[in-house]
């Protein structure tokens, strides 16, 4: 049987994580470190290798309830390797390091089990609820495999240079930024899109570091389900992209 299918084997490499290709993480496991990954995000493994879910400590759990910020995880464990992937997301391998990474929890795919993860508030001092308000902030020293849909733009910011954000497409950004959500409308159009822009809220991020934003300002919906009718297939109504998708759009 021959087809230019075949060609799209197992990559062979030394790295214990490494992509299979752009929309495929590839996790090698040797027993000693366990992986933390999305839950139902395993597309394929070899070996002997163990999922559980991932246990959630009590604050963890109220974080989660109070901001709908936080990670539905398993712990991957054993001794050969894994694939991940997600709705055909681009993925990418971040090392983090001791200056951290703040991101927004659903494009986290999977992490190195030793980092520490926990819902920091975005902005809290100028009270603006909404979309950004809540990250999830990693610390310690390992990966993480982000997810975006497309190809996204790394942001380079300096002390004499800042970088704004749509709050709607900004991905992940270094937690030593000083951040600031912001709305360039009046008071009585605050809650509404700015004006016939389009633009809503939008982060200001100072300091030294990056920012890192997909070309898209809709998530894809974690859990899709099929919906009815024409206007579901188009991704409308509540069984629509659109529709699961509600939280990270203001409208």
């Amino acid at each position: 049987m021959q087809s230019p299918i075949f060609a799209y084997n197992d990559q062979q490499t030394q790295e214990a994580w490494s992509l299979q290709n752009k929309h495929m993480l590839r996790v090698a496991l040797t027993g000693h470190d366990d992986v933390l990954a999305r839950k139902g995000t395993m597309v394929a493994y070899q070996g002997l290798v163990e999922f559980d879910a991932e246990y959630q400590s009590n604050s963890q759990s109220r974080s989660r309830a109070h901001t709908g910020e936080g990670l539905d995880l398993m712990r991957c464990h054993g001794q050969g390797t894994v694939y991940f992937s997600n709705l055909a997301q681009c993925v990418h391998v971040v090392d983090v390091d001791q200056d951290g990474l703040t991101v927004d929890s659903s494009y986290v795919l999977a992490m190195d089990s030793n980092l520490h993860h926990e819902v920091i508030a975005v902005d809290s001092l100028y009270g603006i609820s909404g979309s950004g308000k809540y990250q999830l902030n990693i610390t310690g020293r390992g990966k993480v495999a982000l997810m975006t849909s497309g190809s996204p733009l790394f942001m380079q910011v300096t002390p004499d240079k800042y970088v704004n954000c749509d709050a709607d497409a900004i991905v992940a950004w270094s937690t030593g930024l000083r951040v600031q959500m912001q709305a360039q409308t009046h008071s009585s159009g605050v809650w509404r899109r700015r004006g016939n822009t389009g633009e809503g809220w939008e982060l200001s991020f100072m300091g030294s570091g990056f920012a890192l934003v997909q070309p898209s300002e809709l998530l894809p919906p974690q859990n899709a389900q099929v919906g009815q009718g024409l206007a579901a297939q188009y991704g409308m109504g509540q069984h629509g992209a659109r529709g699961q998708s509600q939280g990270n759009v203001w409208s």
